[in-house]
């Protein structure tokens, strides 16, 4: 009988276990994984290791892993060319903390997405001034699992909300490969000459100094003191100019070294941080600091998604259709935040669920039912945490019906006239009734999660 080949997963799972195995000699670990998925142990041998000890653990490892088995499957930090690009990087995942004469076990994933799903950490403002308030507390994140749920319209709708409230809203468009919030909010004439992409490519190379990144919209209808700026994905350049937006797409995702020594590493979730705030800046020197800014992220799994939902955004909205598949993909990201309880318990406490295109016509109970599987979902996975202890809060709330509860659906009613509405046509169209009646109860229900506007200095 031919034995089943070791597969993906389960070479994953069996290296981790040789990794704790090997730091119970105290010395740290790195279980590295590569582009391909295969896997090498990397030792931190500052403490004197056994040559023969590292020898059996090679052969073990490399018996265990094969074929997802890295080309060099066990190595020293003495043997590596610079050991701190492996051993002192902000993408290292911990997963045993160092204990009494035991070394720490971390990860570290070499991948083209979703390396940001995993990590913790700060946004490099928080870092540089604790006592101001942290930057994304005044942004909001709009991500569904799934694209086509209405999410673009929907930040368009709640921007022009806000405005006519008196509120400064920056809207920054991160649907870099299918950008749409961008034609919501200003015609090709009215676009700035450069956009998101062109920040990240020229920032790498120190050169995003004179960007035009920002313009205020000029096709969205609201009344009063307030202004909606848009900070498009791409840029319009001048006549004769050239442009080539596919290009720098393919050149944005990558972490960039430290420019020089002395210096940081520039991962791509701080290049991108960097990017919104050098367009929330630029709101800032043309008119005021903006009240709310309004994420449009890309759908799915992926870099931008990550980064938006774990470290750019102080509230989160996530999309969602009442399916099978939306919940299973929430399902599967969350799970990876369950794994990480701190995480997690931060995450849980400023997501929301909105029913999206929620069809409510004929049936009172359909949002009922959307929200038993959003609590379901959060059940199993951001709450009733391992370590969660006997005082936490507990997340079924004594009247679950409460709708301050994260698993409380946010609905955006679905009516048939929505279905052929062209927004390019007329400019008007946010004002049309069956639009704000389909919008009332998200663009209310959002306002009241917000901070509160700025207040403006007086002479």
């Amino acid at each position: 009988m031919i034995a089943e080949p070791t597969r993906f997963d389960e070479a994953w799972r069996t290296a981790l276990d040789h990794a704790v195995r090997a730091a119970k000699g105290g010395r740290d670990v790195v279980l590295a994984r590569d582009l391909l998925g295969r896997v090498s142990l990397l030792i931190d041998d500052r403490l004197p290791a056994d040559a023969a000890e590292l020898t059996s653990l090679r052969d073990d490892f490399t018996a265990a892993t094969r074929p997802f088995t890295g080309l060099d499957p066990v190595q020293t930090a003495s043997a590596l060319f610079a050991p701190e690009l492996f051993f002192d990087v902000h993408e290292l995942t911990e997963v045993a903390p160092r204990a009494k004469g035991i070394g720490r076990v971390a990860v570290l994933e070499r991948t083209v997405v979703g390396t940001d799903w995993l990590q913790d950490g700060e946004s490099s403002a928080d870092a540089d001034d604790q006592a101001a308030e942290p930057p994304q507390e005044r942004r909001v994140a709009l991500y569904g699992f799934k694209g086509g749920v209405g999410r673009s319209t929907a930040t368009t709708v709640l921007a022009r909300h806000l405005a006519d409230r008196g509120r400064c809203v920056l809207v920054v468009d991160l649907d870099l490969e299918s950008p749409g919030v961008s034609h919501l909010l200003a015609d090709p004439a009215g676009m700035p000459r450069h956009g998101i992409v062109d920040h990240l490519v020229e920032s790498a190379v120190d050169n995003a100094e004179g960007l035009e990144l920002v313009t205020r919209t000029s096709v969205l209808p609201y009344s009063g003191n307030g202004e909606v700026w848009l900070a498009p994905a791409g840029g319009q350049p001048l006549e004769n100019q050239p442009y080539d937006y596919l290009a720098k797409l393919n050149r944005i995702y990558s972490d960039l070294p430290a420019p020089g020594p002395g210096g940081a590493p520039r991962p791509f979730a701080v290049r991108l941080e960097d990017a919104i705030a050098a367009c929330e800046d630029q709101v800032a020197e043309l008119s005021r600091r903006p009240d709310v800014v309004l994420l449009d992220s890309r759908a799915g799994v992926h870099d931008i998604a990550a980064v938006v939902l774990t470290r750019l955004s102080g509230l989160a909205l996530l999309f969602a259709v009442d399916n099978p598949s939306t919940w299973e993909g929430y399902r599967m990201l969350l799970s990876e935040w369950q794994r990480r309880p701190k995480r997690a318990r931060e995450l849980r406490e400023r997501i929301r669920i909105v029913a999206a295109m929620f069809h409510s016509a004929g049936d009172i109970g359909r949002l009922s039912t959307l929200r038993k599987h959003a609590y379901e979902m959060f059940t199993e996975t951001l709450y009733n945490l391992p370590d969660d202890g006997d005082d936490a809060e507990p997340f079924l709330a004594p009247d679950w019906e409460e709708d301050d509860r994260p698993y409380a659906p946010i609905p955006i009613l679905f009516g048939n006239d929505l279905v052929g509405l062209d927004p390019l046509r007329s400019r008007a169209w946010p004002e049309l009734p069956f639009v704000e009646a389909a919008y009332r109860t998200f663009v209310a229900s959002v306002e009241r999660l917000l901070p509160p506007p700025h207040q403006e200095e007086t002479a």
